[in-house]
């Protein structure tokens, strides 16, 4: 929120707390349409497609483009954490369930930033700088 701002500029407490009941009131009503679909399609877990999905029925098409770049670039970071399986087994689909993004980002092409994998992440404090 901070970053928008001037430097000098101040957010009251209840400002921001109004912000967060904003963002999670939103989180909630995507969550659930997204939920629905999965209800109806007779699955348990929704992914971040059914979330795309959602905010474009929900009337949030002007988001959606660069989710899908985002999301694609996450679930590429994540892949290349992991070692290739083989066999080829799993849910099919490409149905990989995406959690929440990690909190560090670093910049990727159209300005979207990718999250760093668990696993590169630079850990804080040891004298190694981040």
């Amino acid at each position: 929120m901070k970053n928008q701002l001037p430097e000098n500029a101040k957010i009251a407490k209840d400002s921001k707390e109004t912000v967060q009941e904003c963002v999670s009131e939103f989180v909630s009503f995507v969550t659930s349409e997204a939920s629905d679909k999965c209800m109806q399609e007779k699955r348990k877990t929704i992914n971040g497609d059914d979330l795309l999905w959602a905010m474009s029925t929900l009337g949030f098409d002007k988001y959606v483009e660069p989710l899908k770049v985002y999301l694609s670039k996450y679930r590429e970071a994540v892949r290349g954490d992991k070692p290739e399986k083989l066999g080829g087994g799993g849910s099919g689909g490409g149905g990989a369930q995406v959690g929440r993004p990690p909190a560090r980002a670093g910049a990727a092409g159209e300005g979207v930033g990718v999250p760093i994998p668990p696993s590169k992440k630079v850990k804080r404090g040891g004298g190694v700088g981040v």
